[in-house]
């Protein structure tokens, strides 16, 4: 199932937690320019690294755009921007990052017009 792609490390850090920030989420995945983040924090710090190490994007302190429960990161260059938002049919197949660090695919999602409620589905995978 997957396929020979060039591996990232997504690096999601909460830098108003704490007394130096948390860690948040970091997943290893395949290289993307977007990435949808569930239950994220008001604001966070983004660094994309290759698998070797090398620094490939960052954001700094991305705050909150909307009161969602999912967000994309959209690598842009060298920069990441954020987006809270309610996922469309268009964002099936994207990656999510779980708090914590794992990496499903977005497979499905509703939620209510009125916001009030919301269903999905993902799909993981793994292989040694």
């Amino acid at each position: 199932m997957a396929e020979d792609k060039a591996m990232e490390v997504w690096d999601l850090w909460f830098p108003e937690a704490a007394a130096t920030g948390l860690a948040f989420a970091r997943g290893r995945l395949q290289a993307t320019e977007v990435l949808l983040v569930h239950a994220a924090p008001a604001v966070l710090d983004v660094q994309v690294r290759s698998d070797q190490g090398d620094l490939l994007a960052e954001g700094k302190s991305l705050r909150r755009t909307a009161d969602r429960p999912m967000l994309r990161l959209t690598r842009r260059g060298r920069e990441i921007h954020r987006e809270d938002l309610w996922p469309t049919q268009a964002d099936y197949g994207c990656p999510v990052l779980l708090p914590g660090g794992e990496v499903g695919i977005l497979v499905e999602w509703w939620n209510a017009e009125d916001e009030s409620e919301w269903r999905w589905r993902i799909e993981l995978y793994n292989h040694r």
